[in-house]
């Protein structure tokens, strides 16, 4: 017997009661979006402290100019033990079309599916199923003797809205909530037997940019041909920003991408029967982007460059002759390794400036910006971690990428200096954000042991 059987056991026999809290905290209607809903956020949030306190923590909700925050800490018995930040968040989205519903959205139930049982409620993956994984873990612990790691408990109810209030709140509260190393549990499996560690997050640069020419819209039938026209000019713009190759031309784009480790490569490639469904799902077969790139690879290791809107002249029903004073597109970049966003903006506004006419100007507006993540492969969390989750699942964990952000790590990176481990055992067919959403009911369970087993050896 090991010192963690106790604490697996404890997961075990608690699972009904476990189940029951979980219910509990799904009845809550907290739609941070909707403001009708603001009391239920509140009441969400005092008993998640009440929760945390029952098990040993000491916890606040904290108030910010929006929904609060909760926050808690728990000490080790360890004086030097590590100390780890656990973020997630209890808002979520509203339930709408609730004629979708095959049940009442804040009515949890568990449904019998093929495959086994699920969770079914609004919030039941996105987030409250995954933060009370990590809760009934600790809860093991405290059960059978104490929690190996010192731990602070951090828990929003803004994130489904953008999380506006959580840059300021940071920066209000850094000494508490800085740690050894922040744990991220709203994220996914690879599949329903197969643990995932989300290891990059791709960064984002948006720029809106404004090709301005005549002083006016023009009659095309009196000046077409002899007048520039600025969407003819943006188009040629946009089409340069990619070779033959699917390379994007911006000069140093490419400064600070890195070749994926051979390692990580090769298991990604012994992933290509499900990449190779990925186009498939939307309709499509022939890969864009780089050539040479395969599917995974180019979505969650490589940079893209993508116009996400374009408009200018008539646009309404039937036609206009006209040759349009101003055209506009907005472009978004997304970022791996060490591409500065603030670089790559100034480098596309370079670009379309060398290829305007003399009596043509460009305006630019920045949307977005934002570096890329990625923890080190070689970081000796992520090496404990990996052996953690194979222990529980018995299948070795797959490291990934995700294309798109995930702000609050960011948010960690920039303003607490620190490192996360993204893990979550959430699924593709989870239906989060839309009707009937649902959590593996194996998903909880094993989830919560394994954030045991987690913890476990993080203490090492």
């Amino acid at each position: 017997m090991t010192a963690l059987d106790p604490v697996l056991a404890k997961i075990d026999g608690n699972l009904e009661a476990a189940l029951g809290r979980l219910f509990d905290f799904l009845r809550f209607r907290s739609i941070s979006t909707d403001p009708a809903y603001k009391d239920e956020c509140a009441k969400a949030a005092e008993w998640l402290a009440a929760e945390l306190a029952s098990i040993g923590c000491g916890a606040s909700v904290r108030a910010t100019a929006g929904h609060p925050m909760v926050l808690a800490n728990i000490k080790a018995k360890r004086p030097d033990a590590p100390h780890l930040l656990f973020y997630g968040h209890y808002d979520v989205q509203p339930p709408d079309p609730l004629d979708l519903w095959e049940t009442p959205p804040f009515e949890p139930r568990i449904a019998e599916a093929k495959g086994g049982k699920q969770i079914i409620a609004r919030g039941a993956a996105d987030d409250k199923g995954q933060l009370m994984t990590f809760v009934e873990a600790v809860r093991g612990f405290t059960e059978t003797g104490g929690v190996p790691c010192h731990i602070t408990f951090f828990f929003e109810g803004e994130e489904e809205t953008g999380s506006p209030s959580l840059p300021a709140f940071l920066a209000d509260n850094a000494a508490e909530l800085r740690a050894d190393l922040a744990l991220v549990c709203d994220t996914g499996m690879w599949d329903k037997q197969t643990p995932a560690i989300t290891i990059m997050l791709r960064g984002l640069a948006i720029e809106e940019v404004a090709i301005k020419a005549a002083n006016r819209d023009l009659h095309s039938g009196i000046f077409g041909g002899a007048a520039v026209n600025p969407i003819h000019l943006l188009a040629k713009i946009i089409a340069g920003l990619h070779d033959s190759k699917g390379r994007i031309t911006l000069p140093g784009f490419y400064d600070g991408v890195s070749e994926l480790p051979e390692q990580i490569a090769q298991q990604w490639r012994g992933l290509a029967p499900r990449g190779s469904e990925f186009l498939k799902e939307v309709g499509l077969s022939v890969p864009a982007g780089e050539e040479g790139r395969g599917i995974l690879e180019m979505v969650w290791s490589r940079p893209s460059c993508d116009v996400n809107g374009i408009f200018g002249g008539y646009t309404g029903k039937g036609s206009k002759t006209v040759l349009p004073a101003e055209a506009s597109a907005k472009v978004s970049f997304r970022l791996v390794g060490a591409q500065d966003p603030v670089q790559i903006a100034k480098s596309l506004r370079a670009f379309v400036k060398e290829r305007l006419p003399a009596d043509c100007h460009a305006e630019f507006k920045p949307l977005a910006s934002s570096p890329a993540l990625e923890l080190p492969f070689t970081s000796p969390a992520l090496t404990l971690t990996r052996q953690a989750l194979r222990d529980e699942w018995g299948k070795e964990p797959v490291l990934i990428g995700c294309g798109g952000s995930i702000p609050v790590v960011g948010d960690f990176k920039r303003s607490l200096g620190m490192d996360s481990l993204l893990i979550g055992f959430g699924l593709e067919d989870d239906r989060m954000h839309s009707p009937n959403e649902k959590y593996e009911f194996s998903s909880f369970h094993k989830g919560a042991r394994s954030w045991a087993r987690i913890l476990n050896v993080l203490a090492s």
